[in-house]
């Protein structure tokens, strides 16, 4: 079985930073493209950042120039460093990634984990 699991969520004012991190476990062989999506209250979810094969990166425009996504093969390792944060990035955050094991591959998704930012 696979597990995606994110954590360093929290609570942070204004202008602060945090950085995500979401690992991988499981009988894993490849991870592929994996993405971090958001999803505000009352609000549909929304793709903020990808990072594919090859480190393809692709970023929501209200994100670009103050998040950066990275990743750590050896550790099965995503992050999500988010700098400058404004009220309107709160939200849930989850992770997102295809993933090959030795029986399919398939998207598999974390739980989430809770961002606030105060004004």
């Amino acid at each position: 079985q696979v597990q995606l699991v994110e954590s360093g969520g929290g609570l942070v004012q204004a202008g602060g930073s945090l950085r995500l991190s979401c690992a991988a476990s499981g009988s894993i062989l490849s991870i592929n493209a994996v993405a971090w999506h958001r999803q505000a209250p009352g609000k549909q979810r929304e793709l903020v950042a990808v990072i594919a094969s090859g480190d393809n990166i692709n970023y929501a425009d209200s994100v670009k120039g103050r998040f950066t996504i990275s990743r750590d093969n050896a550790k099965n390792t995503v992050y999500l460093q988010m700098n400058s944060l404004k009220p309107e990035d709160t939200a849930v955050y989850y992770c997102n990634a295809y993933i090959t094991t030795i029986f399919r591959s398939k998207d598999y998704w974390g739980q989430g984990t809770q961002v606030t930012v105060s004004s």
